[in-house]
């Protein structure tokens, strides 16, 4: 595993001599834009294994992409190489359609401390509720970025990350529509403690969420990819593309139904992945 490679493949040839928020900030940001959050290896019959090696070889030499435990993974090692003081924690993340947040860690994100403060860094969210920045792991402050408004509340040790939503404006309806119907325009993301986590400790649900039909990901093929306006995603066969604030606090949103041919085609063209094996949407 080198670097250097690393740098190329999300397009990064600025200096990197300060483990330095800027530097930080640039990094994360070149990664969201390269590399797509994407469950296909599940649909296209690929085992997806959680070591450092599969994962570069995967993300870095394949030019795929991968879910959270592949893209922050990678991001830890390429922080750690670069001389952050960065761990990783893991996260319940919250289920809407049940109101409340999973019983078990499903998701894992980075600490990364710069000079005494910590920042929270997870490039492995996807779609609308990806951060474009390290955040500030600061409780009850309205950290504003393109993408929306991000905040952390803690609660005796627990932290809760959540996200303000836009209303979204779609061309064929006359009226911009929030995008889900619950109450308030609070999106819950996950909670957290600041724990100290190994990637070992997600071995378990790495082979559960493969296995398990309960789980969204395995209904669902999807890829996502954040964009300089907003982002591209590809959910079965169903591809949008979200511009961010096209008006004041509202997004565009653009939906198009796909053949399985252009499924292929968008795949190359706007995610820059060409499949091994063939995906079944």
């Amino acid at each position: 595993m080198n670097i250097q490679e690393y740098f190329a493949r999300i397009s990064y040839n600025e200096s990197h001599k300060d483990a330095d928020l800027q530097t930080l900030t640039v990094i994360f940001q070149r990664h969201i834009q390269a590399i797509p959050f994407e469950n296909l290896s599940m649909h296209c019959g690929e085992t997806i294994e959680l070591d450092l090696q599969s994962t570069y070889n995967k993300i870095v030499r394949k030019k795929r992409g991968g879910w959270c435990l592949e893209s922050n993974h990678l991001l830890f090692w390429a922080l750690q190489e670069l001389g952050y003081d960065v761990c990783i924690l893991g996260a319940n993340s919250y289920k809407p359609a049940e109101r409340a947040y999973s019983a078990e860690l499903n998701h894992i994100l980075l600490k990364v401390v710069i000079k005494g403060n910590s920042y929270i860094v997870d490039a492995g969210f996807g779609g609308a509720y990806q951060a474009w920045q390290p955040l500030m792991l600061i409780s009850g402050k309205d950290q504003p970025q393109i993408p929306g408004i991000f905040r952390f509340m803690e609660d005796n040790g627990t932290w809760y990350f959540e996200k303000v939503k836009r209303k979204h404006y779609i061309p064929e309806q006359s009226v911009p529509i929030a995008d889900t119907p619950e109450l308030g325009n609070i999106r819950k993301m996950y909670t957290f403690t600041l724990e100290p986590r190994h990637i070992n400790d997600f071995q378990e649900l790495n082979t559960y969420l493969q296995v398990s039909p309960d789980t969204i990901l395995q209904k669902k093929s999807i890829c996502s990819l954040q964009t300089t306006e907003g982002l591209y995603a590809l959910v079965g066969w169903t591809f949008t593309e979200v511009k961010y604030n096209y008006m004041e606090d509202v997004d565009l949103v653009q939906i198009t139904t796909l053949t399985d041919e252009e499924v292929e085609k968008t795949l190359k063209d706007k995610f820059n992945i060409v499949l091994e094996n063939k995906l079944v949407p």
